[in-house]
């Protein structure tokens, strides 16, 4: 069967009937995952038993990464059955299921490296960090604040991201290696993210408050950039690798160097192709 197509606009596209969409959409997806893995069952017998435990022998997709997180976070205080029923009924959530699937297609979309639904499912630990947190943002909204601090600790263990469980994340985010990217309590996050590893969304020094980035719209940080206080980055702008960020970043602009300088977007395309 062909993929499914993700649509612009924060997440898989939500016409009248958004539950009968989300559902459809949810589904061809979970097909397409199980084709995949079933061919790879199949043919690579030293992973039979991994590729029937996380996928095959579940119904639904939300049960089988609930399956997923909680092995790779349970530990001795909570193990893995306890972890995985918690994640699901989180997972279940209209929201939270909207979230993670268009996480899910951006990934696809957006990461040349990533050729099958099944392989970020299955291995990217960014996607996995990044439900870890949605599970952890819905509980710390529901005021069940230590059992969210938990996973946040659990996640910063287990996939190096440390991300506080008040950050606001939009849809379709994808975060791509993963490793060392920090976003603070108050840092939010808009849809269609991009985000490369070593990141920071952290403070300037101020003790309490708001106090962290504010990203706009399908904005792109590169590798090891950090951006620091209650700054704003406008939509579609680009931070480069390494940037130094302290101040705000206008709409469709690139910023650049340490401290960050910044050149509208249009601009620097059109010096690049003339030189081309």
């Amino acid at each position: 069967m062909s993929a499914p197509v993700a649509t612009s606009g924060g997440g898989v596209g939500m016409p009248a009937r958004q539950e009968e969409v989300l559902a459809t959409v949810a589904s061809r997806v979970w097909t397409t995952i199980r084709e995949e893995v079933q061919r790879d069952y199949q043919s690579e017998p030293l992973l039979s038993g991994f590729m029937f435990s996380t996928i095959l022998a579940h119904d639904t997709m939300e049960e089988s990464l609930a399956f997923i997180l909680a092995k790779k976070l349970e530990n001795a205080v909570l193990p893995a059955p306890k972890l995985s029923q918690l994640f699901q009924e989180v997972l279940r959530l209209e929201e939270v299921r909207k979230d993670y699937l268009a996480d899910l297609m951006a990934t696809y979309e957006r990461d040349p490296a990533c050729r099958r639904y099944s392989s970020c499912f299955l291995y990217y630990k960014g996607f996995h960090a990044i439900q870890t947190h949605r599970v952890a943002h819905a509980l710390y909204n529901q005021g069940r604040t230590s059992l969210a601090l938990f996973l946040q600790s659990r996640s910063s263990e287990a996939f190096h991201v440390d991300i506080h469980p008040g950050a606001r994340i939009g849809r379709g985010m994808m975060l791509d290696h993963a490793t060392g990217v920090v976003m603070g309590e108050t840092a939010v996050v808009g849809d269609n993210c991009s985000m490369l590893h070593s990141v920071t969304l952290g403070g300037s020094g101020k003790v309490t408050g708001d106090r962290h980035p504010k990203i706009g719209k399908g904005v792109f940080i590169g590798a090891g950039a950090v951006i620091l206080g209650n700054v704003k980055v406008g939509d579609d702008s680009k931070i480069g690798s390494c940037a130094v960020v302290t101040k705000e970043v206008p709409a469709k602009h690139v910023a650049v160097g340490m401290p960050a300088k910044m050149f509208p977007l249009r601009r620097l395309e059109k010096r690049i192709k003339s030189k081309l």
